[in-house]
């Protein structure tokens, strides 16, 4: 398998997997046999998708074009159709959505420049605020060795049900059959570690466990997401 080289819209099997509430090993085994048979009707496939590998060389998850992704839903009911086909939907609009538009008029341009530097002022504020955080990762988390996710939450003082959120909204980890799962990209940067254990029933459970670069850069992200929400005060 070989890496999209466009810019299309693309879905990750994690996310089919969410959508579709069906196991994302199941989904990856729909998409293997869904490319064997497109690669027999002699159809270049290669720009259309792409495998990503976990450290151990597993695949992690696949990314799909709209193509390809509406070709793999094509047998699931109707209801899981309608949830991913909308999916993809948003992302499209996401990409088609300008990123900034130029004023046609002078009230307009004003306008705009009293709120980039609004902006610009809540932003100096904010690099203020930011300051404990800074200081916090620099000398109160020493993490040696791998932590699992309830050590990491007690380590910085987290209270579960709020981390396990943030973990989730800020795509950083996932439950995968009953595990605490990273996202490929977090995994390739070195951020965590799958290991594998063996239950007593001798099925073999793999989790993502955070490395010490993982601990201290999640620490920077939760100590500045709690200063977030506190108000901004005014500079004098």
């Amino acid at each position: 398998m070989q890496l999209i080289q466009s810019k299309a819209t693309a879905m990750s099997s994690r996310e089919i997997a969410e959508l579709t509430e069906k196991q994302h090993g199941n989904v990856i085994r729909d998409i293997r046999h869904m490319i064997t048979e497109l690669s027999g009707d002699d159809s270049d496939l290669n720009h259309q998708f792409t495998e990503l590998k976990d450290p151990r060389g597993y695949t992690s998850e696949v990314m799909l074009d709209r193509e390809l992704t509406e070709t793999l839903i094509t047998g699931y009911s109707v209801v899981l159709r309608n949830r991913v086909i909308k999916r993809l939907r948003e992302l499209e609009e996401q990409q088609a959505a300008p990123s900034f538009s130029i004023p046609s008029t002078l009230s307009g341009a004003l306008r705009l420049a009293a709120e980039q530097a609004e902006q610009i002022e809540q932003q100096q504020v904010l690099i203020k605020q930011q300051q404990p955080a800074v200081e916090f990762v620099g000398k109160y988390v020493q993490a040696e060795g791998l932590k699992g996710f309830r050590e990491v939450a007690k380590l910085l003082g987290a209270k579960e049900h709020a981390f396990r959120e943030f973990l989730t909204e800020n795509r950083i980890m996932y439950m995968l059959g009953g595990e605490w799962t990273a996202y490929a990209q977090h995994l390739d940067a070195g951020r965590f570690e799958v290991k594998t254990a063996t239950t007593a029933s001798g099925r073999a459970v793999c989790s993502s466990k955070f490395t010490t670069k993982g601990v201290n850069w999640i620490a920077g992200l939760w100590a500045v997401e709690a200063i977030k929400q506190q108000p901004l005060r005014a500079t004098r």
